[in-house]
């Protein structure tokens, strides 16, 4: 993994640094701080000096560099980098220079604890706040540490399920589910999908009292022709048909899923972590469901004058309706005034971002609303003067209960030798990633 990590400033100046191996010494810093931090051109996220690699990702003004001179996995470093800020912010929420300095014996505790030889060993925040506490909870001498306590941090350390412990009691046992989802759209000025995809994400809140099993069930295109028993009894040249299961791409489970089981079977079942916790990830790129469609029409009448027509179309159920809905229409830089006239919401053109931005706080579901306007723009005489690009028009939307690629749960369910019955809640929310339609 990685011989040496460093935190340093937006000049370049190292805050914590930390070596795991002798191979690397704290002079290469020197070396990025050239290479990287003065040279504002660089953009790729791994620079190769010599024969030593940096990794790094910058937040809040800092950044967070992995040295190696290995062949190392560089999605694990990456990885590894991105929960260091998650772990600092679950400690002093905000991750800056001043953060940092103020906190700097607690970084070095946290660093500590979470490599090995710079090895990843314990990204858990439950955990790593089991025996890195804060403030008066600190954990001043080994004699006034209750035994029980000694014991409960190390099986959580050390066992199989190290983000949970046995004695955990709620009064009421809950267990939320969110899936949300980015829909990305790329629409052509014809009306043709050049691309579209969704990335989702099913994030869970577990209030739930002990050890619970739980088994969570998709709608996975896979998984319920395998129960139909479907799979084999289409041809080949059959056309593809979602039905009632979505196609997923690509899926990235939390840690406390049993990959074994979804494996074999496709089953996802695991023992949640108490709390807040993102279950899986995912991505879908077959049959879309596009919840906004936009129709362009923009015709340049001579050089001093834009004649624009938008409408924009909700394909969604209508007992739904989309939530603070935002579009972009791009103008020219030389223009001078916006006559506009809309059917529903507000618009007004905004010379700094060079558009008209259209803003409808509910838009109701199967229903289209149309926003008309003449641009008037400044002649030019510079014959040099290149044509106006014509960036697309892009959208902000939030639609609940929706989901652009029609996944949904099917059920969760709990197991606990308690046999307690859980109260469970399901909420769907689709948003906009990049959605943008060419004109």
């Amino acid at each position: 993994m990685i011989s040496a990590l460093f935190l340093m400033n937006s000049k370049g100046e190292v805050l914590i640094s930390r070596i795991y191996r002798d191979d690397i010494s704290r002079g290469v810093a020197n070396a990025f701080r050239l290479e990287v931090v003065s040279a504002k051109e660089s953009r790729s996220p791994v620079k190769l000096i010599g024969s030593t690699s940096f990794l790094y990702i910058k937040t809040g003004g800092l950044y967070l560099v992995g040295v190696t001179r290995q062949n190392v996995n560089a999605g694990m470093v990456f990885e590894l980098l991105h929960q260091l800020v998650e772990i600092f912010k679950s400690y002093f929420d905000v991750v800056n220079e001043e953060s940092v300095r103020n906190n700097f014996v607690l970084v070095y505790e946290l660093l500590d604890e979470i490599l090995d030889f710079g090895y990843p060993q314990n990204c858990s925040f439950d955990a790593l706040k089991l025996c890195i506490t804060q403030g008066q909870g600190k954990l001043k001498s080994m004699d006034k540490m209750k035994q029980e306590k000694l014991s409960k941090i190390t099986i959580q350390a050390t066992g199989i399920t190290p983000w949970r412990t046995p004695d955990i009691k709620h009064k009421k046992n809950e267990i939320y589910i969110d899936v949300i989802e980015s829909v990305n759209l790329l629409m052509s000025a014809e009306g043709n999908v050049l691309r579209a995809d969704v990335t989702g994400q099913v994030m869970m809140k577990c209030y739930l009292s002990g050890m619970p099993e739980c088994k969570f069930g998709m709608n996975d295109k896979m998984l319920m022709d395998k129960e139909k028993g479907t799979t084999s009894q289409a041809p080949p040249s059959a056309p593809k048909r979602r039905g009632n299961g979505v196609e997923i791409d690509d899926i990235t489970f939390h840690q406390c899923v049993r990959l074994g089981k979804f494996d074999s079977d496709r089953t996802i079942s695991f023992v949640p972590p108490d709390g807040e916790f993102e279950l899986m990830k995912y991505r879908s790129t077959e049959h879309i469901n596009l919840p906004f469609k936009v129709i362009p029409m923009v015709k340049e009448m001579g050089r001093t004058r834009i004649e624009c027509s938008v409408t924009v179309k909700s394909n969604f159920n209508s007992k739904m309706f989309g939530t603070n809905v935002k579009v972009l229409i791009p103008t020219p830089k030389n223009t001078a005034v916006c006559k506009i006239v809309v059917a529903a919401g507000k618009a007004k053109y905004i010379p700094e971002q060079d558009a008209i931005v259209w803003r409808i706080r509910r838009f109701p579901g199967d229903t289209e609303f149309t926003l008309r306007a003449e641009v008037d723009l400044v002649a030019s005489v510079n014959l040099d003067k290149k044509a106006w690009s014509r960036p697309p028009i892009s959208m902000e939307f939030q639609v609940t209960m929706f989901t652009a690629s029609g996944f949904h749960v099917r059920f969760l369910k709990v197991i606990e030798k308690s046999n307690y019955t859980p109260i469970k809640w399901v909420r769907y929310l689709t948003k906009a990633g990049t959605y943008q339609n060419r004109i």
